[in-house]
């Protein structure tokens, strides 16, 4: 695309409060009319919903269950899907993700319904999945709605929830590495999405203390910020202000460890190093995280100190196009263990 202009694509309608998964059946009726639609989800979820979506519905779904975020789920929905008019993704990233793509593909619209808030994947235009030809997300389309109950979300596990704050400040350092970019490599970088997802990002440093209780009025508040996020990436065209270095890191991780800890756990103890570099305040980062739960030591989630060093100083090379923190201070394994140790994270 003519680096002069750029694709806005954006969630059409969100409607967030609680007990509101009553209203899916209205909420999906423009898309779906009367119509059956397909809902992918894992089993676990689709077990704690699933009278409550059925009910909300005004014909009975086909529900395909998600067992993993790979392409052979994303072909099964699409399968259960080639006859309808629309997908509802509800759970967390999995099912969203897989659901996704698989509307994507089919020139569908897509429909998110979160069950938990542990990642900004909700709203995004990005898909993660395992099994693709590159270890970070693809560009798809954001959801035409988001229907978001916070009775619901607030019943996730309280690891699911810190994992989202994670998410939500990593778009400190992402930021920093957009405007980075666009200094170094003339790179656009839109000042209004960075604003966005700055704002959420702040939003965790300065209420940390009261998002970690996890209660309805700040779940909601977690649900809201993580919406701006995807949106912010709408608006940019990229994901530019939602992931630089700490979601490469997070990302080599990926490769490293796969079963290791959440993505949000992953990008938040990112955050901590990348903001080092930075000359951003790590520690106010570091508190905040521990305020809410979430991880600030690789240990934590199972990570050895090798793999943390090993993914500092190789993360740059999963995406080589997109210019970083990273990119600018090719750390060697020395500088990555000093970096690593004087935050706590090894």
């Amino acid at each position: 695309m003519d680096p002069g202009y750029h694709l806005m694509e954006l969630p059409t309608k969100v409607l967030i409060g609680e007990g509101v998964i009553s209203k899916l059946g209205d909420f999906v009726r423009d898309s779906a009319g009367g119509g059956r639609v397909v809902v992918a989800s894992g089993a676990n979820v689709a077990s704690k919903v699933r009278r409550a979506v059925e009910s909300a519905l005004y014909e009975e779904p086909i529900w395909v269950e998600v067992a993993a975020a790979d392409l052979m789920n994303v072909d099964g929905v699409m399968g259960a899907a080639a006859s309808t008019r629309c997908i509802i993704g509800v759970g967390g990233g999995k099912s969203v993700d897989v659901g996704k793509l698989a509307a994507f593909r089919l020139h569908i619209p897509f429909y998110s319904v979160p069950t938990s808030a542990s990642h900004d994947g909700i709203s995004s235009p990005f898909a993660s999945l395992k099994g693709l030809d590159r270890p970070y997300s693809i560009m798809a389309k954001p959801p035409v709605g988001i229907l978001a109950d916070i009775d619901v979300i607030a019943s996730a596990p309280r690891r699911l929830l810190a994992s989202g704050c994670g998410d939500l400040v990593s778009k400190l350092t992402a930021v920093k590495d957009w405007e980075l970019a666009h200094k170094v490599t003339g790179e656009y970088f839109g000042g209004y999405s960075a604003s966005l997802a700055l704002m959420s990002a702040n939003t965790v440093l300065d209420r940390s203390r009261i998002l970690g209780s996890f209660d309805k009025e700040s779940v909601r508040e977690l649900v809201e910020g993580l919406i701006s996020t995807g949106v912010a990436a709408g608006i940019a065209g990229s994901s530019r202000p939602c992931s630089g270095s700490e979601h490469l890191f997070s990302h080599y991780l990926d490769v490293l460890a796969p079963e290791a800890g959440l993505h949000g756990e992953k990008c938040g103890i990112g955050t901590i190093m990348m903001a080092k570099l930075h000359g951003i305040d790590w520690r106010r980062v570091r508190s905040a995280l521990k305020n809410v739960g979430a991880p600030v030591e690789a240990s934590q989630i199972g990570v050895g100190d090798s793999k943390v060093i090993e993914a500092l100083t190789k993360a740059s090379t999963i995406r080589p196009d997109r210019y970083t923190i990273l990119s600018k201070r090719k750390l060697t394994r020395r500088s990555a263990s000093l970096l690593a140790k004087s935050t706590g994270v090894i």
